[in-house]
């Protein structure tokens, strides 16, 4: 695409400035309105320009006014390759191709799921603030406390009466 030629970069930047212009001064289309050209991908052979483009539309009205609008860019399509040959004086003009571009519509969305990701949070930062610990506010032991010996020597006492258990299922296993 545009990015590894510098020469089919250096066109697609003419193409888009051609369309934009053209679109928005020489073709009196209604279905037009609102349209932005986003960007331009020519191919590095130079054979094929893909213009994306969107429009703002009238809420309630969105595909309607897009697929009228495509219409129109589809009828427009060779005047505006005659007009985008002109200004660039190739021997081969792009043949152009139309699409939408979802991008921004995309973005709304994703600054929408953000923003209630930021409320969120804030609302949990705010039952933070006033949140107590269940237990002790500092569960763990420390070097500087002295150990309670008296569980310790449970601890063992127990422990001898698993040998014991396990010291004669070894026996009655052997008979």
């Amino acid at each position: 695409m545009a990015g590894t030629n510098p020469r089919a970069a250096r066109i697609a930047a003419l193409i888009q400035r051609v369309v934009a212009s053209s679109i928005e001064r020489e073709l009196h289309d209604k279905r037009l309105t609102n349209i932005t050209v986003t960007e331009v991908r020519v191919t590095n052979d130079l054979q094929i320009a893909k213009i994306y483009w969107t429009q703002l539309g009238h809420e309630g009205k969105e595909a309607g006014e897009r697929k009228r609008a495509q219409q129109a860019l589809d009828q427009a399509k060779g005047h505006l390759r005659s007009l985008v040959g002109h200004k660039a004086g190739l021997r081969l003009t792009p043949q152009l191709q139309f699409v939408f571009d979802e991008v921004p519509g995309e973005a709304h969305e994703i600054e929408d799921i953000l923003a209630l990701a930021r409320k969120r949070d804030e609302e949990l930062a705010k039952a933070r603030a006033t949140a107590q610990y269940a237990g002790d506010a500092d569960p763990y032991k420390h070097d500087d406390e002295p150990e309670d010996d008296s569980n310790f020597e449970d601890d063992l006492d127990s422990d001898d009466d698993a040998d014991d258990f396990e010291d004669d299922s070894v026996d009655s296993s052997e008979e």
